[in-house]
Parts: C-alpha cells; sequence; structure tokens
C-alpha cells in the first residue's frame, strides 16, 4: 500500500515515528518514493538521521538500502501553517503522529496542548483543502485517553478524532481515519523506563495506586493498528487493537524480580484514571470488526458507510475488565525483552 507514495509522519522522530519509519523503509507494504520525517527537533533527526547513515554504510541490510533516496528530513511545527503547508502538498498518506501526550504536563499547560493536539490537525486538514492537496489517506494518532475523557490530554485527543473525521465531508477526495490505542512498551514517557531508572537507584519504584491497570502493546503493535486503518479503513473510522491489560503493581514487581526494593504508592498525578478505557459504552453500538481490530463506525451519519454491520461488544472495552495475572505480565514483559536484565544484555551486545 505505500508502493510510490510520498508518506509524510510529522513527530516523526517520536517513539512511533522512528518505528514507523524503519517499517516502512522495509519495504514490507511496498516501496515509497519517500518518506518525510516533520519535526520540530532538530537535535532528534540530526541523530535519526545519522542512526541510517551509519547503517547504510555498514551493512548491506534491504531494510535501509532506499535510506538515501527516500528519507527526508523537515524542521517545522504542525501549529505553524505555513510550515506544514509546505510538506502537506508533496503527500500522499500522512500520519499525524505529532503530539504533547504527558498528561501532568498537559494539565499544567492546556493550552498548549491545545495548539498541538487539535490546532495541529486542524492544520492538516485545512492545507489539504486550501491547496487541493491530492493527499489520498490522512490517519490520526490517538489514545486510550480519549475514550470518555477526564484529563486535558485526553479531551484534546479526543477532538482531534472528531477535527479528522468530520474532515471526510469537508475534503471528500481525502479519506481521513484514527488509530487508539493504549500505553505502548518502553516508549519515550512510560512507565517502564521509569521503573529501570528507580531500580538502577536502589529504590523505591512508585505508583500512583495499587488498583491501577494499563493495556499493553509494543510499537509494532501500534504501527500494525495504525496501518492497517490505512488498508482496510473506511472513512471515519477508528481502528482500535485487541491487547491485553495488566496491574501496574504486576509490572512493577515483574522488574524488581528477587531484588530488595520497595514499591512505593504516592497517589494519583493530575489528569489520572485508575482504569482506561479504548472504547467507551456509547461506542460499542458502532463498533464492528476489520480482520484482528475493532473499529468504531463514525459518529456523523453522513459518513458512515456501513451503517448495518452488526455491532460486536456490548459493553466497554477496558483494562480494569480482563486484567492478566502476574505470570503472565512477566512473561509478556520477558517476550519483549523489557525487564531490566534483558535490557543490559542487549546494551552489552551492543557494545561487543
Amino acid at each position: 500500500m505505500f508502493e510510490g507514495k510520498t508518506i509524510l509522519i510529522t513527530g516523526g522522530t517520536g517513539s512511533l515515528g522512528k518505528v514507523l519509519t524503519k517499517r516502512i523503509l522495509s519495504g514490507e507494504m511496498g516501496t515509497p518514493k519517500r518518506v518525510i520525517i516533520f519535526s520540530r527537533d532538530e537535535a532528534k533527526q540530526h541523530f535519526m538521521r545519522m542512526a541510517y547513515l551509519q547503517r547504510t554504510v555498514a551493512t548491506d541490510e534491504i531494510i535501509y538500502d532506499n535510506f538515501d533516496r527516500a528519507l527526508e528530513f523537515v524542521i517545522g511545527d504542525v501549529r505553524d501553517y505555513p510550515s506544514l503547508a509546505s510538506v502537506v502538498g508533496q503527500s500522499d498518506i500522512i500520519f499525524n503522529a505529532a503530539a504533547l501526550k504527558q498528561v501532568p504536563t498537559c494539565e499544567y499547560f492546556p493550552y498548549e496542548a491545545t495548539r498541538t493536539n487539535i490546532e495541529g490537525p486542524h492544520n492538516i486538514v485545512r492545507a489539504i483543502r486550501e491547496l487541493n492537496a491530492p493527499v489520498e489517506t490522512v490517519v490520526g494518532v490517538s489514545t486510550d485517553k480519549a475514550c470518555k475523557p477526564i484529563n486535558v490530554m485526553g479531551m484534546t485527543k479526543a477532538i482531534q478524532e472528531r477535527v479528522f473525521i468530520s474532515a471526510n465531508l469537508i475534503c471528500p477526495n481525502t479519506r481521513f481515519v484514527c488509530a487508539r490505542y493504549g500505553n505502548v512498551l518502553a516508549s519515550r514517557g512510560s512507565v517502564i523506563p521509569l521503573f529501570h531508572d528507580q531500580i538502577r537507584n536502589g529504590g523505591p519504584i512508585t505508583i500512583t495506586t495499587p488498583d491501577m491497570t494499563r493495556f499493553l502493546l509494543n510499537l509494532d503493535q501500534a504501527v500494525d493498528t495504525i496501518c492497517a486503518a490505512v488498508r482496510i479503513g473506511k472513512p471515519g473510522e477508528t481502528f482500535i487493537p485487541r491487547v491485553p491489560a495488566s496491574k501496574v503493581t504486576d509490572i512493577a514487581k515483574a522488574h524488581i524480580g528477587d531484588r530488595d526494593i520497595e514499591i512505593k504508592t504516592i497517589g494519583i498525578r493530575p489528569g489520572e484514571k485508575i482504569h482506561e478505557s479504548l472504547i467507551a459504552q456509547e461506542e460499542c453500538l458502532r463498533t464492528v470488526e476489520r480482520e484482528n481490530w475493532y473499529a468504531i463506525r463514525p459518529i456523523l451519519t453522513e459518513i458512515d458507510q456501513d451503517p448495518d454491520a452488526p455491532p460486536v461488544i456490548t459493553e466497554e472495552y477496558s483494562s480494569g475488565t480482563d486484567v492478566m495475572s502476574y505470570e503472565e505480565t512477566v512473561e509478556l514483559l520477558r517476550n519483549n525483552r523489557l525487564l531490566l536484565e534483558q535490557q543490559q544484555e542487549q546494551k552489552d551486545e551492543l557494545l561487543r
């Protein structure tokens, strides 16, 4: 589906953007004409560029053989319409991964969250409409916090979803879809790197409340979800992965192992939920199956292309509903090589 396409990734130097770029350049879904990494962080762009250059020289891996002609780095901000418009007009497929996503930060700086998480998506739609840009598909990367939002981050992401859904009406030649998923294992700002740092410093490990649960998926599963939205999503649909959930206390205990490390409860941070939801009760009637994913049909009936599809769930899809056991949590972390000792082994292997 990416064969010969120009692909724009806003926020492309983030955790998701880097894995998405690697997967696109692998050619597993077709060889793109160009991949544009659009972000405002020149340091991250530099390090990402150098990583690809070094691997291109050092190896013959097919994944990097088209780096020189395919990958382009552009400094810009989704808040800034002129800089964004300059790349939107060249693109066939757009992944909007640019976001302010730290829950407490958004609580303290709500206007800044609004500018990035709402004004940024609006600028994409505006550029497509005003330039009459031949963009085929736009994917809005969302979050479980957009479902029944209680914090600024979730509220702004929920509005991002609605901005893109409604854009199907004003830009009828472009398909706008969304992908909503939960916590990505070991991504920047997630709990696992925090636990690693706390263990290295001798503890304690801090948790907000013993009852807290979270959905868990790895970066490749996140990429699979947004690529599925491109491949089989209908206009206005929001794709949801089927992923396991775990207690945060079990994640902490799995990392501690037999170490003498204390777990300390510090209380819920501003804007945090005890359990996260990916599909609200009100959305169940609009939820259908798309292969291995759920898809929430658009709330605007003028867009809905599958109005008679029978719903496949009858109750809220929450991280507190079906929680993995401690043993299952340990196995999931081990299979993803996320336990602290496994991370150290990987570093040692690279040094050798």
